[in-house]
């Protein structure tokens, strides 16, 4: 079973420094409360391994997810995916300009490979769409 949850929300920020936090891979990992660390090596910035830790029965460490940036179109769009035994995600977030700011509207999908994966996220994803916002908003208000 696939989890997949639509959200928008405005920002009274132009269109350029919301990109800049939405294309930045440690700031969108920053934002969601299952990942407990990090890492970047890449120099273009459009990759990154999350350290998810997901509170499940049969998952008892932390599980990395590598991600990557597979479509950028500054300062408006950006596609990533990740990957890992647990689960594969994919995130979209497109920006657009508004008469106050700008309106950010993202889509997640989660496949989960273990029981239980799905059912975390369906009742949890809306959240952490909710610890991005609020994220965002510190960042560029």
């Amino acid at each position: 079973m696939t989890v997949r949850i639509d959200r928008s929300f405005e920002l009274q920020a132009p269109p350029e420094r919301v990109w800049a936090f939405i294309a930045d891979p440690e700031k969108r990992a920053r934002a969601i409360s299952v990942v407990k660390d990090f890492t970047t090596d890449d120099p273009d910035g459009r990759r990154a391994t999350w350290h998810v830790e997901i509170p499940l029965p049969l998952v008892t460490r932390t599980v990395s997810v590598d991600t990557e940036d597979v479509i950028r179109r500054p300062p408006e769009y950006v596609k990533f995916i990740g990957r890992s035994k647990l689960l594969d995600v994919t995130g979209e977030h497109e920006i657009t300009e508004t008469d106050g700011g700008s309106r950010v509207d993202n889509t997640f999908v989660v496949d989960g490979h273990l029981p239980g994966v799905e059912r975390f996220f369906k009742r949890n994803l809306d959240g952490e769409l909710e610890n991005l916002q609020r994220e965002l908003e510190c960042e560029v208000e």
